[in-house]
């Protein structure tokens, strides 16, 4: 899609969601802590410097692995996070609604929406996942008992990388907190560590709550 398509694609998402011409359902993975538990949990982190990437690889987090029959960890939560969303045979969504909470846009065509790991794979590679088992890097990498995964806009999705939010945060303001709810979770759950600028402002975007 061209930038002018996109962007005229954002405004009349916004324009329609403002005056109620649609009402999609909001992207929410599952187990979404409070507040107050992801500030507990955010106290509970360890705060280290960030290992080297040394030895990194996507291909180290399988995925999208199968998740039933011929539906794979993407086209799973796809179906999750859109609203009237009609698949093929083989589980690829042909249509269907998403709305990407990170920046507001609503979209109709699966190409336009990517799945975001919350905490990326590189993010998690320096924070603790070097040492793990390709065992335990696929299941983080499809993990979809948490709130780890989530479809979003995908050039919003690309401009993130690999970043944490101590460089990065979701262009809405308004979805900082649940943002920063998401990361705390996923990284407590899966033990990973913060460092310093991280923590400080998940700190800050908690404060939002």
């Amino acid at each position: 899609m061209s930038k002018v398509n996109r962007t005229i694609g954002v405004l009349v998402a916004t324009a329609a969601l403002t005056f109620g011409f649609v009402s999609p359902a909001l992207a929410t993975p599952p187990n979404i802590p409070t507040a107050t538990t992801a500030k507990s949990e955010l106290a509970g982190l360890t705060v280290r410097a960030d290992s080297s990437m040394t030895g990194y690889s996507r291909d180290k987090f399988p995925h999208w692995v199968t998740q039933s029959g011929t539906c794979n960890t993407r086209e799973a939560v796809l179906k999750r996070d859109g609203t009237n969303v009609v698949t093929d045979s083989s589980c690829a969504a042909t249509s269907g609604r998403w709305f990407s909470p990170y920046d507001g846009a609503t979209w109709s065509a699966a190409s336009d929406v990517d799945i975001d790991h919350i905490v990326p794979l590189a993010a998690a590679w320096r924070s603790g996942a070097a040492s793990w088992t390709t065992a335990q890097r696929q299941a983080f990498a499809n993990d979809m008992s948490g709130p780890q995964l989530i479809a979003v806009t995908d050039n919003v999705n690309q401009a993130k990388g690999d970043q944490t939010p101590a460089t990065w945060k979701p262009p809405l303001t308004t979805y900082w907190c649940t943002y920063a709810k998401m990361w705390v979770h996923t990284k407590y759950r899966w033990k990973l560590s913060v460092n310093s600028a991280e923590k400080t402002e998940l700190t800050g975007m908690l404060g939002r709550c």
